[in-house]
């Protein structure tokens, strides 16, 4: 059974950092791509940041320079660092695995992150 499990999130300031963490189970987590995506109240899941296999990343807009991906491929895990915390960032943070070359996706259930003084 595929497991997906988001962590990390909480109430913080503007101008706050939270970690998030995403841990797999249940694959071969190093072919897959991991992104972190987001949905705010009454708005699209949107991706935010993705991280291959071997490292690289991508970012929206909104969070260069502000979040960094990364993941450990011998713990099944993936991070999302969030710095400079702005309320427009407040959303449910979702994680999700892709295996490009099959078409195999899977989502983690999600953390909230509220970003409020």
């Amino acid at each position: 059974q595929v497991q997906l499990v988001e962590s990390g999130g909480g109430l913080v300031q503007p101008g706050g950092s939270l970690r998030l963490s995403c841990a797999a189970s249940g694959i071969s987590f190093r072919p897959y791509v991991m992104g972190w995506y987001r949905q705010a109240p009454g708005k699209q899941r949107e991706l935010v940041a993705a991280v291959t296999s071997g490292g690289s990343t991508n970012y929206a807009d909104s969070v260069k320079g502000r979040f960094t991906a990364s993941r450990d491929n011998a713990k099944s895990t993936v991070y999302l660092q969030m710095n400079t915390l702005k309320p427009e960032d407040t959303a449910v943070y979702y994680c999700k695995a892709t295996q490009v070359v099959v078409g195999t996706n899977y989502w983690g259930q999600g953390t909230q992150v509220t970003v409020s003084s």
